[in-house]
């Protein structure tokens, strides 16, 4: 391995409020998580799943969240951000997202958030408590965005 690819960022993908966060430059990510995110973004090691413009439709569709600009805009600019790309779904990603090695809740978004992160062997950046538990119990890598 040379000293280029030492010093390289892993691959991150971010959780859909990791992605809102960091777009709307919001107080919310952490300080560390913004630099890992700022070096990664830079080195084009940024990932998002496919799941995540889904579910960003779906809380702007039921009020949960309220975007600047239309919620198809938002995410096509999103998804141009520098560093950033879209992972998308693979069989493999759909089927290992039912098969997961320990229980899980059923949340389809984490699921295949969690198997993402798996077939890929990113670091998953995340708020939510659940899935840095389950990462903490070595199921697959995680970083916490208030961090």
């Amino acid at each position: 391995m040379t000293a280029s690819e030492r010093d390289r960022s892993p691959l991150y993908l971010i959780d859909t409020h990791t992605l809102i966060w960091m777009v709307e430059e919001v107080p919310w990510l952490g300080v560390r998580a913004a630099e890992v995110l700022n070096k990664a973004g830079r080195e084009s090691r940024i990932a998002v799943s496919a799941i995540t413009p889904w579910e960003i439709g779906l809380l702007v569709s039921k009020g949960r969240l309220q975007l600047g600009t239309d919620v198809m805009q938002w995410i096509l600019t999103a998804l141009a951000k520098p560093g950033v790309r879209l992972a998308t779904l693979e069989p493999e990603i759909a089927v290992e997202s039912t098969r997961l090695p320990w229980e899980m809740h059923a949340d389809p978004a984490d699921r295949i958030l969690v198997a993402t992160a798996r077939h890929l062997g990113a670091i998953l950046v995340t708020a939510d408590r659940a899935l840095l538990d389950f990462a903490g119990n070595g199921h697959f890598k995680a970083m916490d965005a208030t961090a």
